[in-house]
């Protein structure tokens, strides 16, 4: 660290801390009669929304509930859940997004180790509640979520003891009043919790300083260069990103901060979405490939092209591979691809088409459409070898994604030996494989434990699969390495067929032996073995798993 030369500091002089409320408080300036929209259900301006989330800081408060506390939510993607985004944290009390798909197990563990002391939880949720409330070590009081109003918790079957009462029953009887106070914008604001393939879920965490500034990033790259171009005049946002996950990837407190109108789901349903996506004029949302490819095969989607040819949608959790990039583009639906993790806040690279790169034909954009992304602004990203030495950014050599940036976490709660293995060398290690070409572009080759090794040669597992999503009649493919003898490892592809197919294995490798042919594939890139399925087995947060593909279903595989 470099000897500087520091401004004097004046008593009287205020520096505002980098606060969530500081978000919250955007909001009431210049569009307050802008909507935020829950379902067929529920629909409210920015005034109403900043009068409910006092009101809720003030009936955690009255609660218990003080600076540094834990307050859970288990809920569905609501209005109430951005509330809780707001309303927890400017109390300077620690928001936990508990991942409601986890085992009740991992929740559990997850609940005892973030300390939880104040639970909200949907009324869909009671029964893991039931099943693990005896086991809970920290947890004094819940508050009922529904959809429905309950002035009397007997009515709810499920509900144990220790209810404090339902939400909106609470709500209306707290003062709408509350002045959120200044605290140290390193303040610890939110925590959830990510599963890897050994040991217990990590506690990731962030502060106030970290999400505001992943907020001003987000609104530099959409709303300033104009990546996925983000309007708060012309879009509307809905995220069918589980608000556990890393906070719906920051967007609820951009479009908050810009007023914008926002549409919630709850629980996700196709018909639904696409109704809400069509009757509230949605422009802009994200959400993994699975999602996506959902709705893009709903035959009702055919009919409404003139509609869809306004939304933009970001792809992130899993690559975006050309076939679905296709498929979605023929729909007039503009998609972009996205890049970060659960520890990285998360975006670290978004689809960003420059001047030349827009006039280039749909069918030549998708090239880059589903590149992980141009790294994004204030973030350093690297290509790192084994050793520890820095790899060309030339567009061909490969190392593993290495990071630094102003909201990336800083390790794991309670949990130092893996932090310090997170951020060793002094840069968070993502532990997957890429390229990056002069211009910043990052394409991601692999995690790297999916890296196939076979006969010397490291071939992409990602490369495979976006090469089989590409011939017709697949659905999605998953494709993963399995011992072998000969080689070391031979890659073997799991499809889903689209509901009109019928291919065989021989078809698929017969379209894969073109590309062979012309070149456009290395042979050793042909799966050994193509089974066919129903369904991809993907993990909590709708990523392809291809650790139980290669342990529970490698019977399956190898036949």
């Amino acid at each position: 660290m470099i000897q500087t030369k520091l401004i004097p500091r004046t008593a009287e002089a205020h520096e505002p801390p980098m606060l969530l409320k500081t978000l919250l408080a955007q909001s009431l300036k210049y569009e307050p009669h802008r909507e935020i929209v829950y379902r067929d259900l529920f629909r409210m301006n920015y005034v109403t929304f900043n009068q409910r989330v006092r009101q809720l800081a003030n009936v955690l408060t009255g609660l218990g509930v003080g600076p540094g506390d834990t307050v859970a939510v288990m809920d569905w993607d609501s209005h109430r859940y951005l509330e809780c985004f707001f309303g927890i944290t400017s109390i300077g009390a620690v928001l936990h997004t508990i991942n409601v798909r986890l085992s009740p197990a991992q929740i559990l563990y997850t609940m005892n180790h973030a300390e939880d002391k104040v639970v909200l939880i949907h009324e869909d949720f009671l029964p893991i509640l039931n099943a693990i409330q005896g086991q809970l070590t920290t947890v004094e009081r819940y508050v009922l979520l529904s959809d429905k109003v309950y002035t009397d918790l007997n009515a709810v079957g499920e509900a144990p003891a220790g209810f404090a009462g339902e939400y909106e029953t609470l709500l209306k009887s707290a003062h709408p009043d509350y002045e959120f106070p200044d605290f140290d914008e390193n303040t610890w604001a939110t925590t959830f919790y990510t599963t890897g393939t050994t040991g217990n879920p990590k506690g990731v965490y962030f502060s106030h300083r970290q999400l505001f500034m992943h907020t001003m990033g987000l609104a530099t790259y959409v709303c300033g260069y104009q990546a996925v171009p983000f309007s708060s005049i012309a879009d509307v946002y809905m995220p069918i990103t589980p608000m556990f996950h890393v906070h719906a990837w920051g967007f609820p407190f951009l479009a908050t901060m810009l007023s914008a109108k926002q549409v919630y789901p709850g629980r996700y349903e196709p018909e639904l979405l696409l109704k809400l996506l069509l009757k509230e004029g949605v422009t802009f949302s994200h959400c993994v490939p699975t999602i996506l490819n959902m709705l893009v095969s709903n035959p009702a989607a055919q009919q409404f092209n003139e509609q869809l040819s306004r939304w933009k949608v970001v792809i992130g959790g899993s690559a975006l591979t050309k076939g679905l990039a296709k498929a979605a583009l023929e729909l007039g639906i503009q998609v972009y691809q996205g890049y970060g993790m659960s520890e990285t806040a998360p975006i670290m690279t978004l689809t960003k088409l420059n001047d030349n790169e827009r006039d280039l034909p749909l069918n030549e954009q998708i090239e880059y459409r589903t590149r992980a992304g141009r790294i994004a602004p204030f973030v350093d990203v690297r290509l790192m070898d084994d050793n520890g030495n820095f790899v060309p950014h030339d567009g061909h050599s490969l190392g593993e994604v290495v990071a630094r940036g102003p909201w990336l976490t800083q390790g794991y709660y309670n949990d130092p030996d893996r932090a310090a293995d997170l951020w060793r060398g002094g840069w968070l290690h993502t532990g997957d494989v890429a390229s990056i070409t002069p211009d910043s572009w990052v394409q991601i080759a692999d995690r790297t434990k999916d890296v196939i090794k076979t006969g010397g040669e490291w071939i992409s597992s990602l490369d495979i699969e976006d090469l089989l999503s590409q011939v017709p009649g697949v659905a999605e493919a998953a494709v993963v390495g399995l011992p072998d003898e000969r080689w070391g490892e031979r890659p073997h592809a799991l499809i889903v067929q689209k509901p009109d197919a019928n291919l065989t294995a021989d078809h698929v490798k017969a379209e894969l032996q073109t590309k062979i042919q012309q070149g456009d594939l290395n042979k050793w890139y042909l799966p050994d073995r193509i089974a066919f399925v129903a369904e991809i087995p993907k993990t909590s947060v709708g990523k392809i798993d291809k650790k139980r593909i290669r342990s529970e279903m490698k019977e399956l595989i190898l036949g």
